[in-house]
């Protein structure tokens, strides 16, 4: 018999609704991103601008993110779909939203004010994307399951990230964030500074994994996906 103090994730059709609803609002906001890039290319080859586009955290998280909501929401039985529902990708994308949303807030935002569309896209991708991220995974993710080493693992796609940044910075001389700029700090610094960020990575990886068990252990069991 289900302990009456246990916590019940919501019903699926609301988590499918969350889901198509804000997925479809990330693919929007990416692709005002990329069209305000575009506008402000500056005559830049195509090729140039998408390889930049790519080569932001932000970026390349909220289309994780995307992909976390709408494939579970849209075909939940498929190979995506089943992937995409699992705990410990659900977990893992979570965290990055999580970081992304600080990084921007504690580091990047200080550092320039945008105006109209750039405004709501800036908003979009760092603010009310990595939050419904977040209330997805609190909400309609079953816990419970998660491991320790698990953070660790989750460090993977972060240190691929700074290994292409140093390789394309290297080649072209541009960087996307001006705490790993190595032409303007020097490859030390830079290099620490991506140190830091990683411990962030991990600490952030580590409390997901701990509330994860607490609330696994207040919650009814949860048989498959909430999608």
């Amino acid at each position: 018999m289900p302990d009456p103090g246990a916590l019940s994730p919501p019903g699926p059709r609301l988590a499918r609704l969350w889901r198509l609803g804000f997925g479809l609002l990330g693919l929007a906001a990416l692709t005002l991103q990329f069209g305000l890039m575009l506008s402000n290319a500056d005559g830049a080859p195509l090729s140039r601008s998408l390889i930049n586009f790519f080569s932001y955290f932000t970026i390349l998280t909220n289309l994780l993110i995307a992909f976390a909501l709408l494939a579970p929401a849209i075909d939940a039985r498929g190979v995506l779909g089943r992937w995409m529902a699992g705990e410990g990708v659900r977990a893992a994308v979570t965290m990055y939203a999580v970081v992304v949303g600080l990084t921007y807030h504690l580091l990047l935002a200080r550092v320039w004010s945008p105006e109209g569309w750039w405004w709501l896209a800036d908003t979009l991708l760092h603010t009310a994307m990595p939050l419904a991220m977040l209330v997805d995974w609190l909400l309609f993710t079953p816990k419970g399951r998660l491991r320790w080493l698990d953070a660790v693992k989750w460090l993977l796609f972060p240190a691929v990230f700074g290994a292409w940044t140093l390789a394309h910075g290297a080649l072209s001389g541009w960087y996307p964030y001006w705490f790993i700029d190595v032409g303007e700090l020097g490859l030390e610094r830079a290099a620490i500074n991506f140190a830091g960020l990683l411990a962030v990575f991990l600490v952030l990886g580590l409390a997901v994994v701990a509330i994860d068990r607490v609330i696994g252990r207040k919650r009814t069991p949860v048989s498959g996906s909430a999608a």
